[in-house]
C-alpha cells in the first residue's frame, strides 16, 4: 500500500492522528476524543457567551495545546435584535392553537424552567455575534459554522490565527465558501442528524470534492463505522465528520433514556422534518414531528418562530423525562449504534475497520 491511507492532508493540518472528526454538544467527549488522536468540535449555539467561554477553558485544561473547534450558527434569516417576547408575539395564532392541541392530545406537562431553546443562537444575529466575540477573543484553533456561511468573519478569525471550516448541504453552497477562503469544507449528506440538506452523502461528496482544489474536503452524514471512513476517504475526503456516533457514548450527557432510544433505533425511526427549527433537520420520530406531518397541521413556520413554538414541547419532555415524548437528533446511520461505548472506543474501533477495509481492498496490510 506503500503509506497508512487513514494519514490524509487533514491530518496534517489538525496535527491529529486520525482524520476522524467527532461534532458533540458534550465537553467530556470532546476531550476523549481529541485525547484518542482524533479532532473533535464542541456545538455551543444555545449556551450564553459566559458559558461558552467557561466550556473553552475547561476543555482546555483537559487537552492542553491539542486543537479542538466550537461550533455555531449564523443563519441568514434570523431577526437581527428582537426581545424573545416581540418573536413570541410574531407567532400566529393558528399555530399556537396547534401546539396547545399537541400539549393536551399528549397530556405535554409544563416545563419546570427556562427553555434552553430561548437563548439559541440562531434565534437573532445579537446573539449570534456575542457568541461569536467570545470565540474570536478565545482564539479557538477552529470555528466551524453549523449553519450560515462564515464569509464574513473569515477575516478576523484569520488574523488571530484561527481556521474556519464551513458545513454545507449543496454544491453551489460549497463554491461561495470555498471562494471566500475557508480552510475546510463540510460535505454533509441527507443522510445526516440535525440541519441538513437534500442530496446524499455519495452524492454530495465527491461533487464538492471535485470543485474544491486544495482546499480539503470532510464527508458527513450517516458516518457511524470505519467502513464509512474508508468508503468517504475513496470518495476523495480527507476525513469525517460524526455526530449521532457520539450522542450514546459512555462519556456523553445525554439523558439515559435518550442513549436507550438511540441505541434501540433503525434508520426508519428517523425523520426528514422542518418542525422542531423550520429548517430541515433530521431527528428521531416524536408525537411533535408526527402530528406536524399531518395535513391538517398548519404550514410550518419559518426560523427562528417555529423553534420558539417548539421549544415548551422539547423543554417539558425532558424535564419530565418523558421517554413517550423525547427525541434527539439522529442520523440515518443510528442502526449501526448497539451499545453504549467508551469515547476512545469508538475511535479506535473505527480506526480499526478501516484499516482491515484497506487490506481487503488491496491485499497489503495498511499499518
Amino acid at each position: 500500500m506503500g503509506r497508512n491511507p487513514l494519514h490524509t492532508k487533514l491530518c496534517d493540518m489538525l496535527g491529529i492522528d486520525f482524520p476522524i472528526i467527532a461534532f458533540t454538544h458534550c465537553k467530556d467527549v470532546v476531550a476523549s476524543v481529541v485525547n484518542a488522536g482524533g479532532f473533535a468540535v464542541l456545538g455551543e449555539a444555545m449556551h450564553t457567551p459566559d458559558d461558552i467561554a467557561a466550556d473553552i477553558k475547561w476543555i482546555r485544561s483537559r487537552v492542553g495545546d491539542k486543537p479542538f473547534g466550537i461550533d455555531l450558527v449564523l443563519p441568514a434569516s434570523a431577526p437581527d435584535a428582537d426581545t424573545l417576547e416581540q418573536m413570541l408575539a410574531k407567532i400566529p395564532d393558528e399555530h399556537k392553537r396547534y401546539a396547545a392541541y399537541i400539549k393536551e392530545k399528549y397530556n405535554v406537562p409544563d416545563p419546570k424552567g427556562q427553555q434552553a431553546l430561548h437563548q439559541w443562537g440562531g434565534l437573532t444575529h445579537e446573539i449570534a455575534r456575542k457568541q461569536l466575540d467570545v470565540i474570536l477573543d478565545e482564539r479557538v484553533p477552529v470555528f466551524v459554522s453549523g449553519l450560515g456561511s462564515p464569509a464574513f468573519m473569515l477575516k478576523a478569525a484569520h488574523e488571530r490565527g484561527m481556521k474556519v471550516f464551513g458545513l454545507i448541504g449543496k454544491a453551489r453552497q460549497a463554491k461561495r465558501e470555498i471562494e471566500a477562503g475557508v480552510d475546510v469544507i463540510i460535505a454533509q449528506g441527507y443522510d445526516a442528524a440535525g440541519h441538513t440538506g437534500p442530496i446524499g452523502t455519495f452524492s454530495i461528496v465527491p461533487e464538492v470534492v471535485a470543485i474544491a482544489g486544495d482546499t480539503p474536503v470532510v464527508a458527513a452524514g450517516g458516518v457511524t463505522t470505519g467502513r464509512h471512513l474508508a468508503a468517504s476517504l475513496c470518495l476523495g475526503a480527507a476525513g469525517v465528520w460524526t455526530g449521532t456516533l457520539w450522542l450514546a457514548s459512555r462519556e456523553s450527557d445525554n439523558d439515559m433514556i435518550i442513549k436507550e432510544k438511540l441505541v434501540a433505533a433503525t434508520a426508519d425511526d428517523t425523520v426528514y422534518s422542518k418542525s422542531v427549527s423550520g429548517f430541515a433537520m433530521r431527528v428521531l420520530k416524536c408525537p411533535w414531528t408526527e402530528e406536524w406531518a399531518k395535513p391538517e397541521a398548519p404550514r410550518v413556520l419559518n426560523s427562528p418562530y417555529q423553534m420558539l413554538l417548539s421549544s415548551d414541547y422539547i423543554q417539558a419532555a425532558n424535564d419530565h423525562r418523558r421517554a413517550d415524548l423525547m427525541f434527539e437528533a439522529a442520523g440515518q446511520g443510528v442502526s449501526f449504534i448497539d451499545a453504549m461505548k467508551p469515547a476512545k472506543q469508538i475511535v479506535n474501533d473505527m480506526v480499526e475497520e478501516a484499516l482491515s477495509v484497506f487490506e481487503e481492498i488491496t491485499g497489503e496490510s495498511a499499518a
